[in-house]
């Protein structure tokens, strides 16, 4: 006898997706120096401290056993949210998982290929695949990216032919060009590339990213939105600048 259950009385369904995540990188295990850093930090960027998820990267830190549960409550004293773990040995993976934390293993042994190995379903367009700076494997996306919608390029850059509306999300494994408004969300660089940028029109993002690094909305000079700007990184820093 099959039991058949009834989509409409499901409770759940589990989607893939790309969330911006800031990656918290320790160099340090002693929750004071944490403790004093993020003070300083809270001082310079109190906007960047606004209930922010992260994820704790213990990847450059050679020790076993870590004070984790003190170094999380130094992140949610200072407003930031640890919600998971990267790396570290059996006993950090076993703390994480005692604390509520998810875990992930170190960043060489994650490089996924799920969204690496979904084609794009867009007919490429010639005239705008020579524009420069679209590297081989991009993608083309004609018309909007309306809310709750997540488009990707995964292999390289995305070029969207049309605007970006609040709520929507664009990531690209290179650069993002938006040949319209862009008021939602834009990851380039996602899988580290420090040399991607993001280019638009109009500027109306409500979070900028290339390589980890971002800015939110509240963030930018008021001068620049609803311009034509590029964003790149320098020297660690988010910068923009207006093209017209």
């Amino acid at each position: 006898m099959s039991l058949k259950v009834d989509r409409a009385e499901m409770a759940f369904t589990f989607k893939g997706g790309m969330l911006p995540m800031t990656v918290m990188e320790l160099a340090s295990a002693d929750p004071e120096r944490i403790r004093e850093q993020l003070s300083g930090k809270l001082s310079q960027s109190p906007a960047f401290f606004q209930h922010t998820p992260v994820v704790l990267s213990v990847e450059k830190l050679d020790e076993p056993h870590l004070a984790l549960e003190r170094i999380c409550a130094v992140c949610r004293t200072h407003k930031l949210l640890p919600v998971a773990v990267r790396g570290g040995a059996d006993p950090v993976k076993q703390s994480a998982w005692a604390l509520g934390l998810g875990w992930f293993p170190p960043t060489d042994a994650t490089r996924a290929r799920t969204l690496e190995e979904v084609p794009s379903t867009e007919a490429p367009a010639p005239e705008a695949a020579k524009q420069p700076g679209v590297a081989s494997g991009g993608r083309i996306y004609r018309g909007t990216v309306r809310s709750g919608q997540q488009v990707s390029a995964p292999e390289g850059d995305l070029v969207v032919i049309g605007a970006v509306n609040a709520g929507a999300e664009v990531l690209a494994a290179g650069s993002i060009h938006v040949y319209g408004a862009l008021r939602g969300r834009a990851l380039a660089g996602i899988h580290g590339d420090t040399d991607a940028g993001i280019f638009c029109r109009e500027l109306r993002a409500e979070l900028l990213s290339v390589a980890g690094t971002y800015k939110r909305l509240e963030d930018i000079d008021p001068h620049l939105l609803g311009s034509s700007v590029q964003v790149v990184l320098r020297d660690a820093q988010l910068g923009i600048t207006s093209l017209d």
